[in-house]
């Protein structure tokens, strides 16, 4: 009758709102750890070596790239994969990571952009992340290496990721997901090209893609003079004069195309954009333009959630030491993967 069906409405209602309720009671708990491990994180950094990673870029940027290639060499160091886990090295650019043991067929299929300001980074600087996250049985995750900035400046990343894209789309099936089941995601840099990528397709037809995972993304590549930025551009994992320069080796003249920096995209392709999920780090330059972005597309009616996780800084995705949110990282985002 009509009193059980309402009933029943409301039930399923509260069911479908309990993951998020759960997911950030169990944020708050940890709120005060969050902020030890950040704050221990922070003072086992060397000192001047974001200073050095700068120098790196710009020395790159007119030409010398020997600093930024042993930049390069030192994050991309291989880690033992579980034993849960087995990795397929499709191609020099391309590692898929897949479940021993699946927990549903098909799975999920995550392709995941890693960080490093687009001039370093590798499969391998992000394999800690993808590999935990298939361990859990509920997802498979291709990991992408694509050209680093300022050798092959935007947008040269961007295409190699939207290649990704098509390939994971095409082979779908035979990994063991569902064209219907890809979802993209990245971390700072990353995430810009997740969106990026995204976005280039909608300016064609419909997205490919089921779902945005961002973690601390980069959406506008500028100095956005934001109060996060202002507060936290010295001494918060990612210093103000490096992201500049990491944005100056990517963008090279061109930050205001909507392909290098989403958040100028316009209304009529932000609108179509798939259900998304930022996790942000509180203490970060990036924290408030993804705040912007995210309340601004959800005004446009996409389904996005954003997740602040308190007192932690930038890179809690690819660099060790943030464990408890590295820990959450994974758990919302296998939360938000499932079907």
């Amino acid at each position: 009758n009509k009193k059980m069906r309402t009933i029943l409405l409301i039930c399923i209602s509260l069911l479908g709102t309990l993951p998020t309720v759960y997911g950030q009671n169990s944020i708050e708990k940890d709120r005060d750890t969050f902020r030890r491990e950040a704050d221990r994180f922070l003072s086992a950094m060397p000192d001047g070596l974001q200073e050095q990673q700068t120098q790196a870029i710009l020395q790159a940027i007119q030409g010398d790239t020997v600093p930024l290639t042993r930049i390069r060499v030192s994050r991309n160091i291989p880690i033992p994969l579980p034993t849960d886990v087995n990795a397929l090295q499709i191609n020099p650019s391309l590692r898929l990571y897949t479940p021993v043991k699946k927990n549903q067929s098909p799975l999920p299929l995550l392709i995941y952009l890693h960080g490093g300001g687009w001039t370093f980074g590798s499969i391998n600087s992000c394999a800690r992340f993808c590999q935990t996250l298939a361990a859990t049985g509920n997802v498979i995750v291709l990991a992408v290496d694509y050209r680093l900035a300022p050798e092959h400046p935007f947008p040269d990343g961007l295409e190699d990721c939207i290649r990704a894209v098509k390939l994971a789309r095409k082979k779908a099936l035979e990994w063991g997901s569902s064209p219907e089941l890809v979802s993209i995601g990245g971390d700072s840099a990353g995430g810009n090209l997740a969106l990026s990528a995204t976005l280039s397709f909608l300016q064609e037809s419909t997205s490919p893609i089921r779902s945005l995972l961002l973690f601390y993304p980069v959406v506008s590549a500028w100095n956005d003079a934001s109060p996060s930025w202002n507060t936290y551009q010295k001494g918060a994992a990612l210093d103000g004069p490096l992201m500049e320069a990491f944005n100056q080796a990517y963008a090279q003249g061109q930050a205001t195309h909507p392909m290098a920096s989403p958040s100028l995209c316009p209304d009529s392709l932000l609108s179509r954009l798939p259900r998304l999920l930022l996790v942000a780090a509180e203490r970060d330059i990036l924290c408030d333009q993804g705040k912007a972005f995210t309340d601004h597309v959800k005004r446009l009616g996409v389904t996005a959630h954003r997740e602040v996780l308190p007192g932690t800084v930038h890179l809690f995705i690819t660099v060790p030491g943030q464990d408890t949110a590295f820990r959450h990282a994974v758990s919302l985002a296998e939360d938000f993967l499932r079907p």
